[in-house]
Parts: structure tokens; C-alpha cells; sequence
């Protein structure tokens, strides 16, 4: 369960492989939980990874139907974790790189989680973890925009026609779609340059958005974070 500030993502995996994943508001947590389980009986832990304080009630709920394991601060990482303030690096993020650990063994990996913020995380071929950067994601941008300034629309997210927008809103367009795009291949020639055989992951909300509007190689992969949490609760659980 990965559980954001509205909606969370379940997932059911079965001797490593996904066999089911949908999303829902986490207002709605515990009765998706509930169907889950009726329809895969065989389920016998869950693991959450949240980005938002349950509270005792939507927990004793959970555990009521299978074992669950919080993912936190304290729990084991199968790889070397070098961030300088490992309390504040967030479940979503130790997730993620989790996968990268598992999935791309022996490799640099750079992974990109484009989300309500978009994420930057580093795992060396030693499996260590250096840290990354965080911006502000696509929605956030064009909020922003809306927001901190008394004109300027809130738009809904659009591919924009041309570079050079002809109206304030085919502006707005090609600021924000143009300038994310041109960050993330930016940033990804910056890793390159540092770190031999780069292999670069693309995941989260807009990843089918923006896979096609990178220059560079990457390889998408929507499922990703679920992926890290399923490896986090094998190797916590033992």
C-alpha cells in the first residue's frame, strides 16, 4: 500500500510477481483493503508506506485482516544508505530506490519519480545510496503559477502545440512542459556525466506523459514504487 496525501496504491504480488494493482482515496483505505483480501485469500502481509500519518484506528482495522508492516525510518534497506539525514528521507523514496537496488543490480541507477513532486534518487553499482533532489511536479507548476501571481489561469495539464506559445495560456503550456522536460534531460546528462553506464528509471503519476518527451534513453516503469515495497516486506519480514 503506498498511501499518498488523497489516494493510495494497492497492489497484490504473488511469489514476487504483481498480479493486481488499482488506486483509490485513502478515505476509502481500509474497504479496499477488505475486498482485496476476500478475493485473495491466500494474502498473509501487507506493507504500508505512507506519506501521511494513519491514525491507531485505520491501523487496527488493517491488522485485523492480514499482518501489516509499517515501513519507516527503522526498517532494514538491503543497500548502504549515505544520506546525511536518513529520518527525513521519505518511505516513497526508500522504496524506489529499493527497486532499483533489486531490479538493476551492479548498476548506477537514476530514479525519477514524476509526482506531486518530481523525485531524484542515486544508487551506485556498489548498491549506495547517495541522496538526489526534489522540484516542484508538473501540477504543482502550473498551481504555482496560478497562485503567486493575480492573472494568470490555473490550467489543466496539456501537450503545448509549439516552443513559443502565441496566448497566455499556450505560454503557460510550453513554461511548464517544456521547462520540466528540459530540467529532467538536464539533469539526467548531469548524472551521465558523473556516473558511467547510467541506467535511468522514469516512474509516478505523469511518466506516460513525459517518457516520449525525453531526449534521452530511459525505461518507464509505472509500477516501480510497488515493486521496492514488495522487496522491502520480504526482506523485513524474514
Amino acid at each position: 500500500m503506498d498511501v499518498g496525501n488523497t489516494f493510495v496504491k494497492l497492489a497484490v504480488f504473488n511469489n514476487g510477481r504483481l498480479i493486481h494493482d488499482e488506486s483509490t482515496m485513502v478515505s476509502n483505505l481500509h474497504e479496499k483493503a477488505e475486498v482485496l483480501c476476500q478475493r485473495y485469500p491466500k494474502i498473509d502481509w501487507a506493507i504500508i508506506a505512507s506519506v501521511v500519518d494513519l491514525n491507531e484506528i485505520d491501523i487496527n482495522k488493517l491488522t485485523s485482516l492480514c499482518k501489516v508492516y509499517i515501513l519507516d525510518h527503522d526498517s532494514k534497506l538491503p543497500f548502504k544508505n549515505s544520506y546525511s539525514t536518513p529520518k527525513t528521507l521519505g518511505v516513497d523514496r526508500i522504496a524506489l530506490v529499493t527497486a532499483a537496488f533489486f531490479l538493476h543490480q551492479q548498476r548506477n541507477s537514476l530514479v525519477i519519480d514524476a509526482g506531486t513532486c518530481i523525485t531524484y534518487d542515486l544508487i551506485t553499482d556498489q548498491g549506495e545510496y547517495l541522496g538526489g533532489a526534489i522540484s516542484p511536479g508538473i501540477k504543482m507548476r502550473y498551481s504555482a503559477l496560478n497562485n503567486q501571481t493575480s492573472k494568470l489561469p490555473f490550467l489543466n495539464i496539456e501537450l503545448p502545440k509549439d516552443l513559443i506559445g502565441n496566448s497566455t495560456e499556450s505560454s503557460i503550456h510550453s513554461g511548464v512542459v517544456n521547462g520540466v522536460c528540459a530540467e529532467i534531460d538536464g539533469v539526467i546528462d548531469q548524472y551521465a556525466s558523473r556516473f558511467q553506464d547510467l541506467t535511468v528509471i522514469l516512474t509516478g503519476g505523469d511518466s506516460q506523459f513525459l517518457s516520449k518527451r525525453l531526449k534521452n534513453t530511459i525505461f518507464a516503469h509505472s509500477n516501480f514504487l510497488l515493486e521496492g515495497l514488495n522487496y522491502l516486506l520480504d526482506y523485513n519480514k524474514r
